[in-house]
């Protein structure tokens, strides 16, 4: 696991988190919209995950040609079906995958370090699903947590219709994540996507507007007034 709570933020740093089809990539989209910097582990993992990088290469030389696609891309669904249920696999590819993504973000951070931006920490496992209750520690340092949540069910339901998932493999994926209470345990800012656009839209914009009051007042104390 990568760790990032000891190294000194001077951006205005916020955690989002959600669960699996929370609708949480649409939330970040809004806040970049807004004016946010988006630092998306997710897509992070993506492109370190390309043809001929090292994680690539180490994830082939590991699980073998199995894993890859026809196309030459990873074969996600085929790494999924081999980690989901093996807690020794899952605990090699995290070892493969996590200190090359936690050198990345960290590497993103430093670029934005001495600016004065707003910055979106998009983070799936933000919230410890070990049986332990809060953040994980590397993400202590965050000015706050926004957490977008949506009733299990209707997350499902997203997953079947939009992503194409089987409906039990949907609830296996949710049931193997921290759960909806433990997330919102955390929550400084909730964000409820379970309706239509209209009120996300109206949510997205009172999410900004207390993220920049929770800036400014980071900015007042870093100057001492």
């Amino acid at each position: 696991m990568f760790h990032l709570a000891n190294y000194r933020v001077a951006m205005h740093e916020f955690g989002l988190t959600g669960g699996i089809g929370s609708g949480k990539s649409t939330v970040a989209a809004g806040l970049v919209h807004r004016g946010a910097v988006l630092i998306d582990a997710d897509a992070v993992v993506r492109e370190l995950q390309a043809p001929g990088g090292e994680v690539f290469q180490a994830m082939v030389d590991h699980f073998g040609t199995d894993i890859v696609a026809a196309d030459g891309t990873l074969d996600r669904k085929a790494i999924a079906e081999i980690v989901f249920n093996d807690e020794a696999e899952l605990k090699t590819l995290n070892g493969i995958v996590h200190p090359a993504v936690g050198r990345e973000i960290k590497a993103r951070q430093d670029q934005l370090r001495e600016t004065d931006a707003i910055v979106v920490l998009d983070i799936p496992l933000l919230v410890r699903a070990d049986g332990e209750k809060g953040r994980r520690k590397e993400y202590e340092h965050l000015l706050g947590v926004i957490v977008v949540d949506t009733a299990p069910d209707l997350a499902v339901a997203r997953l079947v219709e939009h992503r194409g998932f089987d409906e039990d493999d949907a609830r296996a994926r949710l049931a193997n994540q921290a759960s909806r209470d433990d997330r919102l345990a955390v929550a400084d800012h909730i964000i409820d996507n379970s309706g239509e656009l209209s009120a996300l839209d109206a949510q997205l914009d009172a999410c900004w507007a207390w993220m920049e009051a929770v800036a400014a007042a980071q900015r007042v104390r870093g100057s001492g007034a």
